[in-house]
């Protein structure tokens, strides 16, 4: 009988090198691939050329087949530029999220398709659980690691072919099974920025195809309180770098991208009793409009009871405005219910 086939994506990092281990040592005929996805000039964290070849040293300590799959054009379509337009348009955008979604979970499933594979598997720390015929999508075991958030995209479909071997480990777990495989990854550091923009340069990436576009700094009463260089990478909610001196914490409430006005105000000036949205994605069924669930409007950020009514999620106590772009997703305890994106 023949083993059943998994496409594991291979980043070069310890998480996905021990998917890789764990999948082929849970009896899958494995084939790595890593996906080469940005080759500019700030060549960085998940898309380095040096990943690349870790990915491929350890495909080989696994003895697996290893490919490359090239997917810069799509990168740049869909992740960078998408990126950089939002910034100009006053959102903060969720790049890592739009990477799994048109390029992780989107053309590398189409090539499993086309190759004929079973499965695909991943590094994230999250979990795939079944529950008879359907799937739920859990947190990973390391809260700190958590990556449910970013996958808020999959529905039953992905979930059926999606297979998360760490998803249960914490990191220091990982990274053990690393070092008893004597994988060179074993101690490896992290990447914990933007793949694609060197550290501390954002401004510098984004001002460089948009240009500064200065504008005007003004209170929620409309004074003016002075000028910036530069609208794209002001945040709603945003305390540094405001560029004004005040004798109390001033907030960015507002960025209007059109007049490159930028408001700030106090940290009562964001809070809000709902947040609009747009673009829901559902793992399985909508909760109802009474059911109380827990939004979750950051990666890592905390969470707050709601309740969600069409494109409204709907607080039980008043929260913090959240950003235009963000991405929030609704969980219920542990279990990722689906998400959307802030209006």
């Amino acid at each position: 009988m023949s083993k059943p086939t998994a496409l594991v994506a291979m980043s070069g990092g310890v998480d996905s090198s021990v998917a890789a281990a764990t999948m082929r040592d849970a009896g899958y005929d494995v084939v790595g691939v890593t996906l080469k996805l940005w080759g500019g000039d700030q060549d960085s964290g998940c898309c380095s050329v040096s990943d690349v070849e870790d990915a491929r040293r350890v495909a080989a300590q696994l003895d697996i087949p290893h490919y490359v799959f090239n997917y810069t054009a799509e990168f740049d379509r869909d992740v960078v530029d998408p990126f950089v337009e939002a910034y100009g348009a006053g959102r903060t955008p969720n790049p890592c999220v739009e990477c799994n979604r048109h390029l992780k979970f989107g053309a590398l499933f189409e090539r499993a398709d086309e190759l004929g594979f079973e499965v695909v598997a991943t590094g994230h720390h999250a979990q795939v659980v079944a529950d008879g015929s359907r799937y739920r999508l859990m947190r990973g075991a390391d809260a700190a690691k958590d990556q449910s958030y970013v996958l808020y995209m999959l529905g039953q479909r992905e979930l059926a072919r999606t297979r998360l071997p760490i998803g249960h480990m914490t990191k220091a777990e990982v990274r053990a099974a690393a070092d008893r495989l004597g994988l060179r990854t074993a101690t490896k550091a992290e990447s914990m920025d933007v793949c694609f923009v060197k550290r501390g340069q954002r401004r510098e990436f984004v001002t460089d195809r948009l240009g500064a576009r200065p504008g005007k700094i003004v209170d929620v009463t409309g004074d003016e309180l002075g000028e910036h260089d530069g609208v794209a990478m002001f945040t709603v909610g945003q305390r540094r770098g405001v560029g004004v001196a005040a004798g109390e914490r001033r907030y960015v409430v507002d960025v209007d991208a059109a007049t490159a006005t930028v408001t700030l105000g106090r940290k009562s000036d964001l809070l809000r009793d709902e947040v609009r949205v747009h673009d829901w994605c559902w793992v399985d069924e909508v909760p109802s409009p009474d059911r109380v669930v827990w939004a979750q409007p950051r990666a890592h950020g905390e969470t707050f009871a709601a309740r969600v009514d069409g494109d409204r999620i709907l607080a039980l106590a008043p929260v913090a405005r959240v950003a235009p772009g963000q991405v929030v997703a609704v969980y219920d305890g542990d279990e990722l219910l689906g998400g959307a994106i802030a209006s």
